[in-house]
């Protein structure tokens, strides 16, 4: 009997046998992420050529800020991502009265709108998940990556309110997310890395503000914690309530196999996003496949790149990766 790809996730999170290996690929669809309608039409379009068992709405990074005023413009990133206009960037004296934000008007408001045509399209078949940015994530937006170590470290007062101003924003979009038929959250955090920030600094600017969110997303079934970059801090985000963990793990430690050590969470990964999906053939993502699948074990994976799927990748990696994991 055909299970639907609810059901399959379902049993994954269970612990429940599953017909086949699940599968999750996500990308960005540049210039189309500036439209509700649009965005939308893009994610369906992808969805019902690959048949993923999780659909991940992958806005730009910006749509939660630019009601803030930031702007931003894609140049031709790989990744599909946008570059922050620096006329635009923000200092310590700006951050200082940043309002919450309605998340039913602008930029949020949109985001809304692009899901609740999704939700209306595939509820109840397939689980829609919705990408939220950490509060310190949505800060480095703000300010630029160095900018906001900078005043991390002189004027930390200043940051601690613009994150707590932050936090107030997502919780009031997650509340509208709610309303509707959407399943889950992607949450994505970027400096849990001995690349940005000690791990002092991030505990007191990150994983604190992190956790006022928590209670926000109790409602949610599934909850996708993505932890970005390399060199980092497993330990120290783990331990969120998060049932899936998804992190560049052909890429930076630990591996799978070390990961499935250190919780019992489900993983989303085992594939190398660029010279796998990108530059591999079929030979080569079957065998990353497979090698995940010893790390840890069919009920603990859902087949996936450590990151979101750059626009170049070939049509028919991506085809095959979704057939043979269902081949599984």
């Amino acid at each position: 009997m055909n299970i639907t790809h609810r059901q399959r996730i379902e049993n994954l999170l269970s612990g429940n046998n599953v017909d086949h290996l699940p599968v999750a690929f996500w990308r960005h669809f540049p210039m189309d992420d500036q439209n509700a309608n649009r965005l939308a039409a893009a994610t369906i379009h992808f969805q019902d050529t690959f048949g993923m068992d999780i659909i991940k709405v992958s806005p730009s990074s910006s749509f939660c800020i630019k009601d803030w005023g930031i702007r931003d413009k894609w140049i031709g990133n790989t990744e599909g991502t946008r570059d922050y206009l620096s006329s635009y960037r923000m200092r310590s004296s700006d951050i200082r009265n940043l309002p919450i934000l309605d998340p039913t008007k602008g930029f949020l408001g949109n985001q809304l709108k692009t899901l609740s045509i999704l939700s209306d399209y595939y509820y109840p078949q397939t689980p829609i998940i919705q990408t939220i940015f950490s509060p310190l994530a949505q800060l480095k937006n703000l300010l630029g990556k160095n900018y906001l170590i900078n005043t991390i470290r002189n004027d930390p007062e200043s940051v601690k309110d613009a994150l707590g101003t932050i936090s107030e924003s997502i919780i009031l979009f997650l509340h509208e997310c709610e309303k509707l038929k959407i399943d889950g959250i992607f949450f994505a955090v970027q400096q849990a890395s001995s690349d940005f920030l000690s791990k002092d600094e991030f505990f007191k600017f990150g994983k604190l503000f992190d956790e006022r969110l928590f209670s926000s997303l109790e409602s949610f079934w599934i909850k996708v914690l993505h932890i970005h970059g390399k060199n980092i801090y497993f330990d120290s985000v783990s331990d969120y309530p998060f049932n899936i963990i998804n992190w560049h793990d052909r890429d930076t430690y630990p591996d799978l196999k070390t990961a499935a050590t250190l919780t019992h969470k489900v993983f989303c990964g085992g594939l190398n996003q660029i010279n796998t999906m990108v530059r591999g053939n079929e030979d080569t993502i079957k065998r990353e496949i497979n090698d995940a699948i010893i790390q840890t074990g069919k009920k603990k994976l859902i087949s996936g790149t450590g990151c979101v799927l750059p626009i170049i990748t070939p049509y028919g990696n991506i085809k095959f990766a979704v057939d043979y994991a269902r081949s599984i």
